[in-house]
This record gives C-alpha cells, structure tokens and sequence, in this order.
C-alpha cells in the first residue's frame, strides 16, 4: 500500500468513527443526476436536523471523471447547502475534503423563524385548516403547545386566532422537514416535541 493510500484509508477510518452510517451521506455510491443528488440531499438533511443531529458528512466527490473535471453534482449540492443555510436547516458548512462536506445543523426552531424570502414559495403557503382537522388528538394537541409556547417566546397575548394562525405556521415549518413515509404522522409528532423541548432547554 502506497503512502497516499495510507493516508487515504486512515482518514476514512476516521470519518467512520466521528460520522458512521447514520450521518454520511455518499452520493458517488449511486452515481445519481444533479438533479436527484439534489432532492435526496435535501430531504436527507431535512430529517437528519428533525432527528436532531449535531453534524453530517455529505460526500459528492471531486468530479476527476466529469467534463472538464468538474463535478455537477459537487456544484449543485454546494448551492443547496447556501440555500439550506438561509432556510434554517443549516447552521454551517465547511469543505472537509475536495470532494466532502462537514454541515452542522441549525435549532429546529431556526427554519420556523428564517426570513419570509429564503424561503421556498411553497413554504409561504398557508396551510389548509382542514389539515389540521384530520390530524389525530395528539398531534394538535402538541402544535398547540407549541404554538402557544412561540407566542409567549414573543411575549403577546395568545388570542384564540392568534394560536390557530401558529399553529398552521408550525404545522407547515414541521411537515416540510418529514418526508412522505410510513408512520409519518408519527415522525412529525417527534419533530413538534423536539422543537418543544428546545424552548423549554433555553
């Protein structure tokens, strides 16, 4: 084994062990489109800050067998991370390697409070009440919690419409960072409780 290699085989085992398997994220391993790379990364990083993840490692590779060597994919997943940090998923990210990516996570409560314009269009939305009403008991009953626990943090009186119209902006902020899925209702449910319990640790 050549120095290079060495060098090569020793940092990986040391991304393994800061990362493992549940925060790598390896485009090269599917070769996928610019496009698919950048779907799946979003909506890979989207759940990785709902399960409440410090940081991730995000692998496109350095592009040494694409035209003119540069990588498409490396370029489209470095404008989605600069996106996803003005949308508040993102608290940070750093080039770890020519061809990787260490990103660190924003509060949950960070892509509810992210400026109105960086945010996507469909973002600004409202939600349909009626979304709300076929919601089981226990998932209102914790985006009213957490509604009302917002509008204290802002301290103004929590009218009846006042908590209705936050709890559909949480609703909306919540659900987009839960993919499609079994038991997701489930899974927004453990998104709603952690965004809770980051008021409640302040």
């Amino acid at each position: 084994m050549t120095s290079s290699n060495r060098t090569s085989s020793l940092l990986h085992a040391f991304d393994e062990a800061r990362f493992g398997e549940e925060r790598t994220l390896n485009l090269r391993t599917h070769h996928p489109s610019r496009e698919e790379a950048v779907k799946r990364t979003e909506n890979w990083l989207r759940e990785r800050q709902m399960a409440l993840a410090v940081e991730a490692l995000v692998i496109t590779g350095r592009g040494n067998n694409s035209p003119d060597g540069v990588s498409v994919v490396r370029e489209a997943v470095m404008r989605l991370l600069a996106m996803l940090r003005r949308r508040g998923v993102l608290k940070d990210v750093t080039e770890h390697t020519p061809g990787s990516f260490v990103v660190t996570f924003a509060p949950l409560n960070s892509v509810r409070n992210a400026p109105q314009r960086s945010r996507n269009p469909h973002d600004d939305v409202p939600a349909d009440p009626a979304s709300l009403a076929a919601l089981e008991p226990e998932t209102r009953a914790l985006l009213r919690r957490l509604a009302q626990r917002a509008i204290e943090e802002l301290g103004v009186r929590a009218t009846s419409s006042f908590v209705e119209q936050e709890m559909l902006a949480q609703f909306s902020a919540a659900a987009a960072g839960v993919p499609e899925g079994a038991d997701r209702e489930a899974r927004l449910r453990s998104a709603l409780d952690a965004a809770l319990h980051e008021y409640d640790d302040r």
